[in-house]
């Protein structure tokens, strides 16, 4: 029998509670994730910082939000996925106050890390959260729902942003988190109630989860630093050396440890082992389009960030109309098909935007962000839930930092990507003030030099997400009977 819960005198559904906390935390952190970019600028004249320290508040974030999430996923399948996921909303909150209080450019980085350890936390619990409370022929339709509620706030975030810096300063970017992060963590903690069974018994792999954070550190640091200086110079190649012998040592510590931090039979899983790999390389593929459209936009064309920002609302606008379409299907025929349908509309839309020049016509512009949007929500939902699908119950959290870590890895390799394609066809300075959302309108030799670069970088996207659906096309079909047979074992000894 499914779990009711009372609210004003009705019966609801417990899982539609779930819903809709972890649907604000999505809200909150899609809105952070733009509206940030935008007041970059403005950040760096009042604070009298540097382009430099302006890159680190965005990367101090990344850095944190990526490096612990596998470290809080395993935590939370010890101590519970609930008090972890309230918790990420506390903190988020606190670091999104302190951000706003933040006396020069230093003290915004630190904070930024603080807030970044909040997100973590949520990113991590909040597909977890999904999977344990809705059945696997729902799951999809549930991350779908969520999907949309992340691609409004990718709307709400250039809007809030641009109304934000004209009636008044940087401070309210990150002041405007906190009412919604009070609200969400004081509904949290009366709505939701722990359903995962705490492990008392077993012990957490901080030898682990030290050498797997110090290692993904150096690939991050190694990854940013390397758009500053070249990447084949001494430091970025120490770094990464030091990125190879951790990892190594990490993948030898976790076949020998007792409770290690990454089950790594969770690998033995087909469906769950390409349904990982698929989204980490589409993530790479897609991660840096979105910057170099940006680039293009500001540079290229000569439009400010706010206008730049808002002409790509038709990608999550296509995005929240088809998720749960990819949802609804996958919950019914499975992942497989939907999930790689979607990655060969996104190769489609890559190959539409490799015709871009400096004049091509806004429309033309608009369709092929929609065209990407919509093969994102055939992806990403049904792709998340045939994952979460996959993995046993008592390690929903793992299964989820796992996936999480592996997806924002690929995006900050991504990201590092597109930067350094800029860096190539323009001068360093040109191209780190249109990363910051400075308006730099190219001249004519340059803005070619650009587009050029930018068709180059986009073919490569085009080849890793064709291989991303070649993945998702083989992943094997998933066992839909037998998941809900064993959804229903669960409800019951509930």
């Amino acid at each position: 029998m499914e779990t009711q819960y009372s609210l004003f005198g009705r019966k609801i559904a417990y899982k539609w509670i779930v819903l809709s906390v972890t649907t604000i935390g999505s809200l909150m952190a899609a809105i952070d994730s733009t509206i940030v970019i935008l007041g970059l600028p403005d950040m760096m004249v009042k604070l009298h910082a540097d382009l430099v320290s302006m890159i680190w508040v965005i990367m101090a974030y990344i850095l944190v939000s990526t490096v612990f999430l596998l470290t809080f996923g395993r935590v939370a399948d010890i101590l519970g996925r609930v008090r972890m996921y309230n918790l990420g909303f506390v903190i988020f909150t606190i670091g999104s106050a302190l951000c706003g209080f933040s006396g020069n450019a230093t003290q915004l980085i630190i904070f930024r890390l603080i807030q970044g350890s909040g997100a973590a936390m949520m990113v991590v619990n909040s597909v977890a959260l999904i999977t344990e409370v809705f059945p696997p022929n729902e799951r999809g339709k549930a991350l779908g729902l969520n999907a949309i509620t992340f691609s409004i706030g990718g709307v709400a975030g250039p809007i809030l942003g641009g109304l934000i810096l004209t009636l008044a300063d940087w401070r309210w970017i990150f002041f405007i988190n906190v009412p919604i992060g009070l609200f969400g963590a004081i509904w949290g903690y009366r709505a939701l109630r722990e359903m995962s069974i705490r492990k008392r018994g077993e012990k957490f792999d901080a030898l682990g989860a030290v050498s797997f954070s110090a290692s993904l550190t150096a690939l991050l640091i190694a990854l940013t630093l390397g758009i500053e200086y070249a990447f084949t110079s001494t430091p970025i190649l120490i770094l990464f050396g030091l990125f190879l012998i951790g990892l190594a040592f990490f993948l030898w510590w976790e076949r020998r440890a007792s409770n290690p931090v990454l089950d790594l039979s969770l690998f033995n899983n087909r469906v769950y082992n390409f349904s990982v790999l698929s989204a980490m390389i589409q993530s790479l593929a897609l991660f840096a389009v979105n910057f170099l459209i940006v680039f293009y936009l500001q540079g290229v064309r000569g439009y400010d960030p706010l206008k730049a920002a808002l002409l790509l609302i038709p990608l999550p606008v296509a995005t929240s109309i088809i998720a749960p379409l990819g949802g609804n299907i996958a919950d019914r025929i499975g992942a497989r098909i939907p999930a790689t349908i979607g990655l060969l509309i996104q190769g489609a839309a890559l190959i539409w935007f490799m015709q871009l020049t400096p004049t091509t016509s806004l429309f033309n512009i608009g369709a092929g962000l929609a065209l990407m949007g919509i093969g994102g929500g055939l992806f990403y939902p049904p792709n998340t839930s045939a994952a979460m699908n996959a993995a046993p119950k008592n390690r929903l959290g793992i299964a989820s930092g796992t996936l999480a870590t592996l997806r924002q890895a690929g995006m900050v390799t991504s990201f590092a990507l597109a930067l350094a394609v800029a860096a190539t066809s323009l001068p360093r300075d040109v191209m780190m003030a249109l990363f910051v959302g400075t308006n730099v309108a190219l001249g004519s030799a340059p803005m070619q030099a650009f587009v050029t670069g930018m068709h180059s970088a986009f073919l490569v996207s085009t080849v890793l997400v064709f291989i991303a659906a070649g993945i998702s096309c083989v992943r094997g079909k998933e066992d839909r009977s037998a998941l809900a047979k064993e959804h229903g074992a669960v409800v019951i000894s509930e």
